[in-house]
């Protein structure tokens, strides 16, 4: 689908998608939402992108190819769960501490790196098997 509406509307559609993608995965942890529905609205987003514009602009914003950012999630997932176990409790049980910067008290959690990691996975793997398939129609 290649009408100029679509082509120019295509980048602001995609970035409001990305950031009520984080909004999802930051809202995750007290309401419903969270690291994977978060990554499929951004995923989304992208192939929204890739549809109006082509493959070579979503790569080009991705920065980094798609499976290098799944891969990052599940290694950033893996940790959050074995920093469980190396405070001797079970693998992917939650932990949280308080961090103090600039006066304001922050708090971080295994369960917010493990979203964050989730999310990765499914935004990399989702848009590499979109722009996977955009590239197969070009063709």
């Amino acid at each position: 689908m290649q009408t100029v509406i679509f082509r120019t509307a295509a980048p602001y559609l995609a970035s409001l998608m990305v950031m009520f993608s984080v909004f999802v995965l930051l809202r995750g942890h007290n309401e419903p939402g969270g690291g994977f529905i978060g990554g499929l609205i951004a995923a989304s987003a992208f192939a929204i992108y890739g549809i109006a514009c082509g493959v070579t602009p979503v790569r080009r914003a991705l920065y980094f190819h798609p499976m290098a950012i799944a891969g990052f999630g599940l290694f950033l997932s893996t940790v959050a769960g074995l920093a469980s176990l190396a405070m001797g409790v079970p693998f992917l049980t939650g932990l949280w501490t308080e961090v103090h910067l600039l006066g304001v008290t922050l708090d971080l959690s295994t369960v917010l790196f493990f979203d964050f990691g989730v999310y990765f996975v499914v935004v990399g793997a989702i848009t590499s098997i979109a722009l996977a398939l955009e590239e197969r129609e070009e063709d």
